[in-house]
């Protein structure tokens, strides 16, 4: 299909599976901090800071065959190997966060790229970062479950501790609360730097992916089996658990949550995107893609005959949600019909997608490192970014969506201005 098909466009009714319409209510918030319980806290200790000094490498990683063109602003060069997240701090916009395969994570300046300060003491890849709601903290993970958090403005590390190998981390949206998932099948949550801790104990494979819903007071997370679970936070009980037809049927990639926490999305490698309710723990609906076989793949190690989703998220503005395959397929669904409204073809895989805060404006970037901007009501492109020599890993995008700042397979981050007079 063309991404410039209409409204009417409903290819995909014929597969999808509507099981109940729900009505969207805003929970009411809460300060989950508060009420924590004190458990079993084992501290690890502070570790001295790593005196080795990184060294700057520009041009290693670089692929034969990529666009030399360049469009960022910002290049972040102290990475000697795959840089795999970043994270914006919230309260600000001016501070990133970003962790590699080097085992080290480094917090620096948008504006320049200079460099704050090293995260220092990881000993695996560094997975997973980012900062509290309020900025005041910011976490790093590495592969193997050590995970830190640092005062961002004392540049000083304030507490650590180490689980199973990590899958995933998250910060409560209200609160100094840090959440993770491990490959035990275990959720943990910690208050900091107190590092009062609950575990929440899911099936004996890993917990793929979670993330807190905007109440504050619940979490939903996937896993590899295929189930997903919705935690009461406070209680430590699961209140919800979707399994069998239900769940998927194969392991979970991603998790999404609309505005109002009222609907959860959930992705997998089965290729199904399932929007659930979640004060019911429903499935509200199921949308299915068709397999369809990409184009030669550009992507190191990409695979033609697999496909599965790989990022999904919510529009605020408009009643869409957003889902992207690693066919390279982004899809638009209209969640009042309940009907694909727009698909719109990569020519290879997408690794994440974003929406825009206030528009209906989703951003996605790819094996072939590329950001690239979509206007959902459409489905047309509105414009494309380039400047990495190898695959995007991860992306962030400003709250005034006027920068987006990548991380690549090509050791660099970047910091791209993607706001223009025309928009």
């Amino acid at each position: 299909m063309e991404p410039g098909e209409g409204p009417g466009a409903l290819g995909l009714h014929s597969d999808e599976e509507i099981i109940e319409v729900v009505e969207l209510g805003p929970p009411g918030p809460d300060d989950l901090a508060e009420e924590m319980e004190d458990v079993d806290f084992e501290d690890e200790g502070a570790e001295e800071p790593d005196a080795e000094a990184w060294e700057s490498e520009d041009d290693e990683g670089v692929e034969d065959g990529m666009e030399a063109q360049d469009d960022s602003e910002v290049t972040f060069s102290l990475h000697s190997a795959s840089v795999f997240c970043v994270s914006l701090d919230p309260k600000t916009n001016t501070l990133a966060v970003t962790g590699g395969e080097d085992d080290k994570a480094f917090v620096w300046r948008v504006s320049d790229g200079e460099l704050l300060f090293e995260c220092s003491g990881h000993k695996d890849s560094v997975t997973c970062a980012g900062f509290s709601h309020d900025s005041v903290f910011v976490a790093t993970g590495d592969m193997s479950g050590l995970i830190k958090v640092w005062r961002v403005d004392a540049k000083e590390e304030v507490w650590s501790f180490e689980v199973g190998d990590l899958e995933w981390m998250e910060w409560h949206p209200q609160a100094h609360v840090l959440l993770a998932g491990t490959a035990d099948g275990n959720t943990w949550m910690w208050k900091i730097p107190s590092g009062d801790c609950k575990t929440f104990q899911g099936p004996a494979c890993p917990a793929t992916c979670g993330r807190i819903l905007p109440d504050g007071k619940r979490a939903v997370v996937g896993y590899e089996d295929g189930t997903m679970r919705i935690w009461d936070l406070k209680q430590g009980t699961s209140l919800h658990v979707l399994k069998g037809q239900d769940g998927h049927q194969d392991p979970l990639t991603c998790v999404a949550t609309n505005q109002d926490g009222s609907l959860i999305m959930t992705g997998s490698v089965d290729c199904h995107a399932k929007l659930v309710n979640s004060a019911t723990g429903k499935v509200v609906c199921v949308f299915k893609m068709e397999s369809v076989t990409p184009k030669t793949p550009i992507g190191e190690g990409e695979e033609a005959e697999s496909n599965s989703v790989e990022s999904l998220g919510f529009c605020n503005v408009m009643p869409l949600a957003a889902v992207g395959y690693l066919d390279g397929t982004l899809a638009i669904y209209d969640l009042s019909t309940q009907s694909l409204r727009h698909k719109c073809q990569h020519e290879s895989g997408i690794v994440q997608l974003l929406w825009e805060e206030s528009s209906a404006v989703v951003y996605t970037c790819s094996l072939d490192g590329a950001v690239r901007l979509w206007d959902a009501r459409s489905g047309k492109m509105i414009s494309e970014y380039r400047g990495h020599s190898a695959e995007i890993l991860d992306f962030a995008v400003n709250k005034d969506a006027s920068i987006v700042v990548t991380t690549s397979g090509d050791h660099q981050a970047k910091v791209f201005c993607v706001q223009r007079p025309d928009r």
